[in-house]
């Protein structure tokens, strides 16, 4: 099953990818005067929600296939919305901590960004003057499920609902402005995710997927997170034990080497306007986002 998010009028809504195309949730709800959740968010604290979900594709397979919609003809939202928080993971390959001329971290590099970055799949992102040093990193990114607070690795997959694909983009010069890094990864939907939501029933390794970036057609990027440093059931024990992570969370796992930053002074091509930037997660989907 692949989860999304579709926008009509203006107004995120919860929608579910098939081999027969996208089907709005929202609309076959009402069509089969079923209650529903509109968004990923009200799935995710249903404790039924997935099953209605099924039960409703089964129906508008076998009697209202007109429901069904060409993904070409969707408008694509953020594949999480509203997140309470947005949690990003540094420096969690070994070859991207090298490139970067950075230690090679013993407890997990944590930094945030927030609602703002959210960005769709097929989305333009816009690359504020502010800045020149724009790069991109393929990601992982784990979305919470059930509330953890100060939980055991052993525990953390029971606490994941499912996985997107993300590209933590990020102003490199504003990111070394200072020590702290937010300035350079919280700009205007520097974060896009999608276009996919799969649920971890389905993903049940989320540690042998081949993750690659390319950049106009070419390879930058290509590993596989069973290379991550801090796995992501490390991740989510770990930060559990300084906060609680709570239902609809979002954790951006680390990027693997390829990174523009990783590249010899005088062979950093930084990203500019009208490049076209795509990450694929094996198992997950591919996220594309051009630049202008």
């Amino acid at each position: 099953m692949k989860l999304l998010h579709i926008i009509k009028e203006g107004v995120i809504r919860l929608a579910v990818s098939t081999n027969d195309g996208v089907l709005d949730i929202v609309e076959a709800g009402k069509a089969y005067q079923v209650s529903i959740p509109l968004t990923l968010k009200q799935l995710i604290s249903q404790e039924e929600g997935i099953k209605i979900i099924k039960e409703i594709i089964n129906k508008a397979s076998k009697n209202n296939p007109e429901l069904f919609k060409p993904e070409e003809q969707i408008e694509y939202g953020p594949s999480v919305n509203d997140p309470e928080k947005i949690i990003c993971i540094g420096l969690n390959y070994v070859d991207h901590a090298e490139e970067s001329k950075m230690d090679i971290p013993t407890e997990p590099v944590v930094f945030s960004k927030f609602n703002n970055a959210l960005a769709a799949h097929n989305q333009s992102v816009v690359l504020p003057e502010i800045a020149t040093k724009y790069d991109y990193e393929a990601e992982l990114v784990i979305i919470i499920g059930k509330e953890a607070s100060d939980i055991s690795e052993d525990e953390a997959h029971k606490h994941i609902f499912g996985y997107t694909v993300g590209n933590d983009f990020s102003a490199r010069d504003l990111q070394f402005k200072s020590d702290q890094w937010l300035l350079g990864k919280t700009l205007n939907n520097l974060a896009p995710v999608g276009p996919y939501v799969v649920p971890s029933t389905i993903i049940k390794n989320p540690h042998n997927l081949n993750i690659e970036c390319h950049v106009n057609g070419e390879t930058r990027q290509k590993a596989n997170t069973k290379d991550m440093i801090f796995n992501c059931y490390k991740l989510i024990s770990y930060l559990s034990k300084y906060l609680t992570l709570k239902p609809g969370d979002i954790i951006f796992s680390g990027t693997p080497n390829g990174v523009v930053l990783g590249y010899p002074e005088e062979k950093q091509i930084w990203l500019t306007p009208e490049d076209e930037v795509t990450v694929t997660i094996e198992g997950i989907g591919t996220l594309s986002n051009r630049l202008n």
